[in-house]
């Protein structure tokens, strides 16, 4: 179970910009602050960082009254996207390598986590990462199971990013892949509202995982999912949180595919924070990169 110390100065971090930004009374902020030390105090030894984000998201709600406070900036960074999307397509399609120009786009749409920061520089991302290596690269290990694999699941995670995760699945064509999204809304996280608004829906069956969690919490999926999960022969989790929740999952079929957004995660890969990553299920002990 990922969880530490500096865990608890993130959550300040962004819910200090949700107070402001939801323009809560001082009383207001001063009782969920009380709330939220409270809680984390009481749970963090049991609960994973995912989880303690859900948790805390949910009480937040009790406060401004608002079930998906995130929504403006999700319908905002899903635009943003869209209306560059035939820039991007054409982009992948007169490359040399589609898959590695579709994959690395898919990744550097990783930055865009309303949980660490509410702006991004995509075309710097973007530059960066299509002309710098992988601080892993397990790519053409990815290829390879992809074209073996009679199913793969594919699990989202930002809006935004989920344009681009669909950029990739065109790219990659498969003929049995399943999209998985968050089942309500939590941070900027994709929900199935959100596949069909940019167009996921027509292209891939797309299920909800069955938890609100900003992650995959295999315990508290649904029985739709955790078919699904078993069955695939490839499962491309997209992500830090959903690498926070699958990591130590033992599933070697897991490819993870993120941008390191924090120091926690980049000394558990072996690698450096603002690093891009695709690599196979690991134990972190015997890493090879």
């Amino acid at each position: 179970m990922i969880n530490d110390y500096r865990c608890f100065f993130c959550f300040n971090r962004a819910f200090e910009k949700l107070l402001k930004r939801e323009k809560l009374s001082s009383e207001q902020a001063l009782s969920f602050t009380h709330e939220m030390v409270q809680f984390y105090m009481e749970n963090q030894e049991e609960y994973s960082t995912p989880q303690l984000a859900r948790e805390l998201h949910l009480r937040f709600k009790k406060y401004n009254n608002q079930e998906d406070p995130y929504q403006t900036e999700k319908k905002q960074s899903n635009d943003f996207i869209l209306n560059q999307y035939q820039k991007f397509k054409a982009q992948v399609e007169s490359s040399e390598d589609s898959f590695n120009t579709a994959l690395r786009l898919a990744i550097a749409g990783n930055i865009i986590d309303a949980a660490v920061s509410e702006t991004y520089r995509l075309d710097e991302t973007i530059d960066h990462v299509l002309n710098s290596d992988f601080a892993i690269d397990h790519s053409n290990q990815l290829k390879s199971a992809i074209q073996k694999a009679q199913t793969v699941l594919y699990l989202g995670d930002n809006n935004g990013e989920i344009v681009l995760d669909k950029l990739f699945i065109e790219t990659i064509h498969h003929p049995n892949l399943v999209y998985a999204v968050r089942d309500q809304p939590i941070i900027n996280d994709a929900t199935m509202s959100d596949a069909h608004y940019v167009g996921m829906t027509p292209l891939v069956p797309v299920i909800s995982n069955g938890y609100d969690a900003p992650s995959t919490i295999l315990e508290q999926c649904s029985d739709e999912f955790l078919r699904l999960y078993n069955q695939a022969d490839v499962i491309i989790s997209k992500g830090q949180g959903n690498l926070e929740g699958l990591l130590e999952s033992g599933n070697e079929k897991i490819f993870f595919l993120l941008m390191v957004k924090c120091d926690v995660i980049a000394e558990k890969l072996g690698v450096s924070k603002g690093d891009f990553v695709v690599t196979r299920h690991f134990n972190p002990e015997t890493l090879e990169k």
